[in-house]
């Protein structure tokens, strides 16, 4: 297939060079936002007497049997062809004839590629952003189940305080909800400008009427400069950053999951829909989902990487560099909504295993905080109330007791000041629902969290689980 751009070279182009320059296997993608790209421009240039009524009906129905065929399979997409707008372009000159060749008036591939990787990643965006709500909305639901069931919470992977399952779930869900809002955030602001008209750089004589392109794909405006719209990849940066960041949680929340389903946590137990077997160890069930993720994470991080590094040095305004933008977001669409797809079902399915929650708090001496401020309450300063619990703790670690386990008579030994609501003081259950600020690990609160939750995803047009 020729080139568009044959006429100036007075020799044919290496077919290495071709293959090097091609982007057809990766840009193809976006054939179907080409081709509405395409119907909205010969629409304006239409309207503004640039070409005729006739050329505009004929374009539109060779677009249209182009879309059709795609869709149907009768046509297929030329890996031969440059670049997918060259495919669009020569594939409608052959249907329609002259009428096709005027498609291209007032256009050039740097303001169009520009627009077709805005309307796929609004569409893509749209896409992660349901993934996400769904994912947010199985979290809330794991979380209600769990409101109840005590755990050990953990600083620097070591017992810390007593928290819930549905408390440490809602944690996840509140972080998921910050990466729908930033999603939705760069997309509105990609949408914000629309850079079809800017031409190549420095806009047309013709007199198109950028605004009604604007309007009709479904931009605030036109870009205001001509130069940033061909050369601004800003939209792709951000909105794999926010990818990145979106990455980032899912990899958090599947470090947990391997812990917890692990035999020395054991919190919980993974269907065997979502787990793999070992070659030679027939005990083993691996959770290979959310490793993976943590693994894919750092290819997401890549992506972002290469669309920073790829625009930090290049001049205005357009560069062949910026060819490399498509597959580094194009990837990190893929990859997210890969593991948004595995880890909303396998979250879903996971059997929780409150027991063993509570064991393990018991064991942690989670409680010794409460026991604190038992003794503040009583009226002994916090520090001398934290040195005394600590000294009690020590102690039962040497003789293999838990504070509960210990006898009144031997918590006066320690201080006159305890009397037997210790034992309610200590309680593990107690100890969450003691703490009534807001946000806190309270059965209430966790169920509060997640009525909150649900209700803006009500608000930003997702499901509510319930």
């Amino acid at each position: 297939m020729p080139q568009l751009w044959q006429g100036r070279s007075s020799k044919a182009v290496d077919s290495r060079v071709n293959d090097f320059n091609s982007s057809i296997r990766f840009d193809a993608r976006m054939i179907e936002q080409d081709i509405q790209g395409s119907m909205v421009h010969s629409e304006m240039l239409g309207r503004q007497g640039i070409i005729s009524a006739q050329d505009v009906e004929q374009i539109h129905a060779g677009l249209a049997s182009i879309l059709k065929d795609l869709r149907s399979g009768a046509l297929e997409i030329d890996p031969a062809a440059e670049d997918v707008h060259t495919f669009v372009e020569q594939t409608l000159t052959a249907r329609v004839g002259d009428a096709g060749k005027r498609l291209h008036t007032g256009r050039s591939r740097n303001d169009q590629v520009a627009l077709d990787i805005r309307l796929y990643l609004r569409q893509a965006s749209a896409g992660l952003q349901q993934q996400l709500r769904e994912l947010i909305g199985t979290l809330c639901c794991q979380a209600e189940q769990g409101a109840g069931y005590v755990m050990p919470g953990y600083t620097h992977l070591q017992r810390a305080q007593p928290v819930t399952f549905g408390h440490q779930l809602m944690a996840y869900a509140w972080m998921l909800l910050r990466d729908l809002g930033r999603l939705r955030d760069a997309t509105a602001r990609m949408d914000a400008e629309c850079p079809l008209g800017s031409g190549a750089l420095a806009g047309t004589t013709y007199p198109l009427d950028r605004f009604y392109t604007a309007a009709e794909l479904g931009f605030d405006a036109p870009c205001g400069n001509s130069i940033d719209g061909v050369s601004d990849r800003d939209f792709c940066i951000e909105l794999t950053g926010a990818m990145a960041t979106c990455m980032m949680h899912l990899s958090r929340l599947s470090e947990e999951i391997i812990l917890w389903c692990s035999w020395e946590f054991k919190f919980i137990e993974l269907d065997d829909a979502f787990t793999t077997g070992s070659s030679i160890m027939p005990q083993k069930k691996n959770p290979d989902v959310t490793e993976l993720i943590r693994g894919k994470t750092g290819r997401v991080y890549g992506d972002l990487n290469t669309l920073l590094v790829m625009m930090k040095g290049i001049p205005l305004a357009y560069d062949k560099d910026m060819q490399e933008d498509k597959e580094a977001v194009f990837d990190a669409v893929d990859t997210l909504s890969l593991c948004l797809k595995t880890i909303t079902p396998m979250l879903a399915t996971m059997t929780p295993l409150p027991d063993n929650m509570r064991r393990a708090a018991a064991k942690g001496f989670i409680n010794a905080t409460d026991c604190a401020d038992y003794l503040t309450k009583k009226g002994m300063p916090f520090r001398d109330a934290y040195k005394c619990t600590g000294t009690m703790v020590g102690a039962c670690i040497a003789a293999g007791k838990t504070l509960e386990e210990l006898t009144l008579e031997e918590f006066r030994s320690y201080s006159p000041l305890f009397d037997e609501d210790i034992y309610e003081a200590i309680d593990l259950t107690r100890c969450c629902e003691g703490r009534t600020s807001y946000g806190g690990p309270t059965k209430a609160s966790v169920l509060r969290q997640v009525a909150d939750v649900r209700q803006k995803l009500k608000e930003n047009g997702g499901q509510a689980h319930e």
